[in-house]
């Protein structure tokens, strides 16, 4: 099938989006290719159809775990094979999985970029016949832009174990420097970019400073109607503003990352069907839903890049309809970024002193820990040591940077369970054991390739199918699994930090200063480039894609800054033709000229004055004023 075929019998599209086809061609070319495309311009679908129009498998490096696990089951859903692998699951069920991409019709392979450290996979990927590696949010990969993983370094590994194999590098939001950074990184034989505008023509954007940000908030959601996102800083101030919302009788709920995966996807869900109409959410919402009729997107707190105001604020208007990006800020908002750029460098001892109690913390002997994984809890390590937290997560990043540590996001995984015992041996454990027979009936008739690999199972489910209580049919699990009947993975969710080298003294603890320097340097640019945004009083979408490189864009018409302008101009025509109309008696004082025009207040009649005697329009003798 070509591309249109796959495109219409996978998708039930007709034709591509812009420069979706562009890309895939160059994909099925060979090329290495960076695409950029602005936020929910259907990255997926440029990697997903060259991908299925060649034989192999196309292995996708990914952070977001939540957005991996999405992909997973909408192409699942399509009928396309494919398997996730990242932080949180078993040395075992990686084994399974990645066996499944060799042997199994398996066409994508999901990977975290930290599970690309593990000589397992690399050696598991050498003997897979791979067709595509894509690297999605591939900005990570440059220091120089503003959301650097360090594990995105290992991807270029990748290009030992299959040289011939392309690259496809996708991102909504680099700028010059940083595609030049991405295509170094990830060794591109040559140069080649393919970039969609990031002009968003329905989209309005709008800064205002403003002291009641809430009563603002309040007057624009009720204004514009329809559904929306408000972006605040931290999780406390999701449920503060969801309240007001409420009280208000605005239909809203909030989100955060420290929700349980269940909860967060029944708020994300309610959200998208517009149960909810607002969502009051940290910047951990958004990544992958693709929901086209948001009408405006606020933030209470001002993002500290333009590059992620940008994301977050193009998830406003997909549809092509008119949409708004309001920013609400006042003066307290640039100095708590200001504390918090500061926070983000801690120094060299801190760091070390962060690694001390991570070894203290889960006991771990000098020399001892390399390669283990552990659930991470961020609030209670720091409590336990009285940390700040900002400057721990920070520290974290930095002794992730060099190697030391790796740290993932929250991981959800269900509770799982594979069967050991072969068909024989389980049929005489039943029959000898019948009181687990019904029970393992239940269990094989509701979930099916139990004796492959691990499935995810619900506890409540299997409890309302038998009768039981979900506390029984956990114990009768854990039973079966010492019985080696099967082995039961409980579910999980929470963070993970894993040990990549053995632990050592902190006082021999290599922590690269001049990195953290540079890092430094580019975080203050970032924010003087916010700050440099809310003062200029050009064109709001001209800034922003100048940001990103497009130098030659036309006033969008419709910011705050072109609407001051449109005002400003009217006014000034109108007192121009009151300034003839009042010069036209002969020259006069200019008391009286000022007391003679209408429109506008006396300091913008003084202006335009001004700036008529500067041009020559209007010139003075003595102390009368004429028209030239």
């Amino acid at each position: 099938m070509n591309s249109v075929e796959i495109l219409r019998k996978y998708w039930k599209h007709e034709s591509f989006r812009p420069l979706q086809e562009e890309i895939i061609q160059s994909v099925l070319g060979g090329r290495d290719t960076l695409a950029l495309m602005p936020t929910g311009g259907g990255k997926s679908i440029c990697f997903q159809v060259p991908a299925l129009a060649k034989a192999g498998i196309c292995i996708v490096v990914t952070p977001l775990i939540a957005l991996m696990k999405d992909q997973v089951e909408n192409l699942k859903a399509r009928g396309i094979e494919a398997i996730a692998v990242f932080s949180g699951m078993t040395k075992r069920e990686v084994d399974i999985a990645l066996d499944n991409c060799i042997y199994g019709p398996v066409k994508f392979l999901y990977l975290s970029p930290e599970r690309l450290a593990s000589e397992l996979v690399q050696e598991r990927i050498r003997h897979m016949k791979v067709n595509l590696f894509t690297v999605d949010e591939a900005h990570c990969i440059s220091q120089w832009g503003y959301d650097f993983r360090p594990a995105y370094l290992n991807i270029a590994s990748l290009r030992a174990l299959h040289p011939n194999v392309p690259f496809l590098a996708l991102t909504a939001t680099a700028t010059a420097r940083v595609v030049d950074d991405i295509q170094e990184k990830l060794g591109f034989s040559a140069i080649n970019v393919l970039k969609k505008s990031f002009l968003r023509g329905n989209l309005a954007y709008m800064a205002f400073e403003e002291e009641d940000k809430m009563g603002r908030m309040l007057r624009i959601i009720r204004k514009l109607g329809g559904s929306g996102i408000v972006y605040v800083r931290n999780r406390r101030e999701t449920q503060e503003v969801t309240r007001i919302l409420l009280h208000e009788g605005v239909s809203a709920d909030f989100y955060h990352a420290g929700l349980e995966t269940p909860e967060r996807a029944r708020k994300q869900e309610a959200w998208k069907t517009n149960a909810a109409r607002v969502i009051v959410a940290t910047n951990a919402f958004g990544m992958g839903i693709d929901k086209p009729d948001v009408r405006f997107v606020i933030h209470l707190d001002l993002p500290d890049s333009l590059e992620a105001y940008f994301q977050e604020a193009g998830r406003a208007g997909r549809d092509g309809k008119k949409a708004y990006a309001v920013l609400l800020h006042h003066g307290s908002d640039r100095d708590r970024l200001l504390k918090n750029f500061e926070l983000s460098f801690p120094p060299i001892d801190f760091i070390k002193q962060v690694y001390q109690q991570l070894g203290n913390y889960y006991q771990l002997a000098y020399g001892a820990g390399e390669g283990i994984t552990m659930d991470f809890d961020v609030a209670d390590f720091c409590g336990r040591y009285k940390l700040d937290v900002v400057m721990t997560l920070n520290a974290l990043k930095f002794l992730e940077r060099d190697g030391w540590i790796g740290v993932s996001e929250n991981v959800y995984l269900p509770s799982r369970v594979k069967f050991e015992a072969n068909q024989q041996d389980l049929y005489r454990f039943q029959v000898e054991n019948m009181a687990y027979d019904g029970f393992i009936k239940t269990v094989l008739r509701s979930y099916g390739g139990a004796f492959d690999y691990f499935i995810p199972i619900r506890e409540y489910d299997l409890a309302r199918k038998t009768g039981k209580s979900a506390a029984t049919i956990i114990e009768m699990l854990r039973y079966l699994q010492k019985m080696e009947i099967l082995t039961y993975l409980p579910q999980r969710d929470s963070p993970q930090l894993q040990f990549l080298r053995p632990r050592m003294d902190s006082s021999r603890l290599f922590i690269d200063n001049q990195y953290i320097r540079i890092r430094k340097e580019t975080k203050r640019e970032q924010l003087e480039a916010v700050f440099h945004y809310l003062e200029d009083g050009a064109c709001r979408s001209i800034q922003l894609l100048a940001y990103f490189g497009e130098q030659k864009s036309r006033p969008c018409g419709i910011c705050d800054c072109c609407i001051k302008a449109k005002r400003h101009e009217n006014v000034e025509h109108q007192l121009m033709a009151e300034l003839v109309e009042v010069l036209a008696d002969g020259p006069m004082t200019i008391d009286l000229l000022i007391s003679g025009m209408q429109s506008g207040d006396e300091a913008a009649r003084l202006a335009f004055i001004r700036k008529r005697l500067d041009e020559g329009t209007l010139k003075v003798n003595g102390d009368k004023y004429y028209l030239s």
